[in-house]
């Protein structure tokens, strides 16, 4: 059996990209909650599926490095999993019939191993959008903004990252009266009961994230609130019908090439998702850098570090606090980096997890209990800005 990669037992099957750390963090971009596939597998090293692939990454000082597993010889057990939980979960032979012909497709359209490098490090740079220099828009912010200024040096290498667009879209319907860890065991699930397997490492499996035709299965419904969906069940099935069934094929992707405004309206039309999501969607998958999530957390940052107020405390993020937001940021001319939502002490009730860290340390289970020497200083500098 397959064994988690580790950098320190030989990097002759791994690859690099040259990156520094104050370009890149993954122990604070990946568990932040922008993608919800990524497990830290040994210390420091993030192992997940992206592009169709089964990764682990983990950095040094200068360099991030890669491997990508061979999927080829887990294929048979993978179609043998999934057979046997389809004819558990289903029980109908047309559903099982459609779902066998789409594994089967999938399959074939599969890498094998690491044998196109330069595809894969154009996935990687384009997943982190390491095209963009970090170091310039810090420097841009902390210009605009001094209380940037003071804990930019803290939360260095917070990147923004570029999903596929329906596994963004899908995830983050889940996030709805939810928080990270909650989220992350409902996207798995999501990916065991619909996704194709891919590979197995140790003890766990690793699927791909389902396709639209997958989601939009008319027994999904009930398939997911009986793995713990609840509403959000039928959302998820809505939405992916509504889009198979009114749009073109590409259209999710199409919205890249659109306006942020026209972007985040077409998203609003599915079924449960609201400008939050909408939001998050248009930002961390759809190019909208413009895209200004507001949760309860950017609440509580903008009164507490820029003296925000909106009159009476909200008991939810209304439509008419977003357009406040709105015209705030228009009239300041500042971008407020979503790194700084890593203050908050607790994962609250409604969350649009965006790159955050302080949830890095609570909540997320023992697969996050190791902290990294920088994290604990993090984590202690937030502490102090608290007591002054």
């Amino acid at each position: 059996m397959a064994q988690h990669a580790v950098l320190s037992s030989g990097s002759k099957l791994w690859r690099s990209v040259r990156c520094p750390k104050s370009e890149l963090r993954l122990g604070l971009t990946l568990p932040g909650g922008q993608s919800f596939r990524w497990r830290e597998t040994a210390e420091g090293h993030w192992t997940g599926v992206m592009g169709g692939r089964v990764w682990t990454l983990t950095q040094t000082e200068d360099t991030l490095w890669y491997h990508v597993y061979d999927q080829q010889e887990n294929r048979e057990k993978g179609k043998e999993m999934e057979r046997r939980a389809n004819v558990s979960f289903h029980g109908q032979s047309k559903t099982e019939k459609r779902f066998k012909e789409r594994v089967k497709k999938e399959e074939q359209e599969l890498p094998v191993g690491v044998q196109n490098t330069a595809t894969e490090e154009e996935m990687l740079r384009d997943y982190f959008q390491l095209n963009v220099n970090l170091g310039d828009l810090y420097r841009e912010w902390a210009a605009a903004d001094p209380h940037f200024k003071n804990i930019a040096d803290i939360f260095t290498g917070v990147r923004i990252l570029r999903q596929d667009p329906t596994e963004c879209l899908f995830s983050f319907i889940c996030t709805s009266n939810n928080h990270i860890s909650r989220i992350q065991g409902m996207v798995e699930r999501l990916c065991q009961a619909l996704g194709s397997p891919l590979c197995q490492l140790d003890q766990t499996w690793y699927h791909d994230f389902p396709a639209l035709s997958a989601l939009a299965d008319s027994s999904v419904e009930a398939r997911l609130r009986n793995l713990g969906f609840g509403y959000r069940a039928r959302f998820l099935q809505q939405s992916a019908k509504q889009i198979l069934d009114t749009r073109e094929q590409d259209w999710l992707d199409s919205l890249r090439k659109v306006s942020y405004k026209e972007a985040r309206d077409a998203l609003r039309s599915l079924p449960g998702v609201g400008t939050k999501v909408a939001d998050c969607v248009c930002l961390m998958s759809l190019d909208k850098s413009d895209a200004v999530p507001i949760d309860t957390h950017v609440w509580q940052i903008a009164k507490r570090d820029y003296k925000y107020a909106a009159g009476k405390e909200p008991k939810s993020i209304t439509e008419k606090l977003h357009k406040d937001f709105k015209n705030l940021k228009e009239a300041s001319h500042q971008k407020q980096p979503k790194e700084e939502e890593n203050h908050q002490e607790e994962e609250r009730s409604t969350e649009c997890p965006t790159a955050t860290v302080k949830r890095e340390y609570s909540g997320t289970g023992k697969k996050l209990k190791s902290q990294s020497i920088s994290h604990k200083k993090a984590k202690l500098s937030v502490k102090k800005e608290k007591a002054v």
